[in-house]
Order: structure tokens, then C-alpha cells, then sequence
């Protein structure tokens, strides 16, 4: 899994089949702190809600593929939004 910032929107009106009514963000993959990019940007499916500015937890390969009991033809997932980092035993 990655900790990815969303970047951007993609628009597509005409898909696979499979992919109909699912969203799809432009999310960048970065370092906890500061925010650095480590990784080039890339389009991830959006079923949870994420706007532009979150920062995300991705999942990409195969696992991304099962959001639906029949595979899908997607290899990055957002599975989270993120409120928090913690580093300590408090969860600070």
C-alpha cells in the first residue's frame, strides 16, 4: 500500500465495461513528511469519496482488481482517507 496526495480528476465518458459509474482521481505517491513525492503521479478508482488535496492509502495490482465479486480491470484502488499519521504509542 501507498500514502498517496490526490492531484487531479480524470474524466472519461466512454469506459470498459465494468468501470461504468466509477471515479477516477490523479493521486501522487509521497513521503509522510514533508509531503515529497517519491514516486511519479498515476490514476487510481475512487469508490470512498476522496477530493483533490487528500491524502489517500492506495492499494495497486491485483488486489485493486476485486472490488467487485467478478474482477475488474483496475490496478490502483483508494481503500482509505487518511486523518491521521501517528508515530507514537498515544497515536501522536
Amino acid at each position: 500500500m501507498l500514502i498517496c496526495s490526490v492531484i487531479g480528476n480524470v474524466w472519461a465518458t466512454r469506459k470498459e465495461d465494468g468501470l461504468t459509474g466509477l471515479k477516477f482521481l490523479v493521486v501522487q505517491p509521497v513521503q509522510l513528511e514533508p509531503d515529497n513525492p517519491i514516486q511519479p503521479a498515476f490514476i487510481a478508482v475512487d469508490r470512498i469519496g476522496a477530493g483533490l488535496g487528500d491524502r489517500v492509502i492506495v492499494t495497486k495490482g491485483a488486489p485493486a482488481s476485486y472490488i467487485e465479486e467478478k474482477g475488474v480491470p483496475v490496478d490502483a484502488l483508494i481503500i482509505g482517507i487518511i486523518d491521521v499519521i501517528g508515530r507514537g504509542e498515544n497515536g501522536d
